[in-house]
């Protein structure tokens, strides 16, 4: 757990030195329409991120129930590592989002940077509060496709590969404007 919280205090804090001093429309901007801007990035992030909490609040309140699936032993590990090692593969390859995960098209406020600093420690504390079903190797489905099961543990060391994956993704989107903070 320790070690998670590192990483996403790492993630938040290039976040917030990289992109912290960028305006509106710096962090709006595209270098073209099929490429999301920093902002909608940040934004992809929190929806996809806060999906997951609907999930620990029902494992919390007992009432989470695991799809057929994810009770064959070795499936939920095998779909967890494929998932994983899609996330940590090369950006190079493009993915698709799944339509829920898709950011604003509209142009996203500034205050994305403090929103994401804020959803980062509402997620610190989504892991806190799943400590126990963690230690007790809960399976749990994705929130965009309950065919798709992996460890609640597994499920935390996604959503950091993710939020690192898509670090570079904004990094690559600043490096083609010439920004002035």
């Amino acid at each position: 757990m320790k070690d998670h919280f590192s990483h996403i205090d790492i993630i938040t804090n290039i976040i917030e030195s990289e992109f912290g001093d960028m305006t509106k429309e710096q962090l709006n901007q595209k270098p073209n329409p099929q490429v999301w801007s920093i902002a909608q990035i940040l934004e992809h992030l929190i929806i996809i991120n806060s999906t997951y909490f609907p999930i620990v609040h029902a494992l919390e309140h007992g009432t989470y129930t695991i799809p057929f699936i994810g009770k064959i032993s070795f499936i939920p590990m095998f779909l967890g590592k494929a998932l994983l090692a899609s996330i940590k593969g090369s950006r190079k390859k493009k993915t698709t989002t799944f339509y829920i995960w898709e950011p604003s098209h509209s142009e996203i406020e500034a205050d994305i940077i403090q929103r994401f600093r804020q959803h980062q420690e509402e997620l610190k504390h989504m892991i806190v509060q799943c400590e126990h079903h963690i230690e007790a190797h809960a399976i749990i489905s994705s929130p965009a496709n309950k065919y798709i099961v992996y460890p609640l543990s597994m499920a935390i060391d996604i959503i950091i590969a993710h939020e690192y994956r898509h670090i570079e993704q904004a990094r690559e989107v600043a490096s083609q404007f010439t920004i002035t903070t």
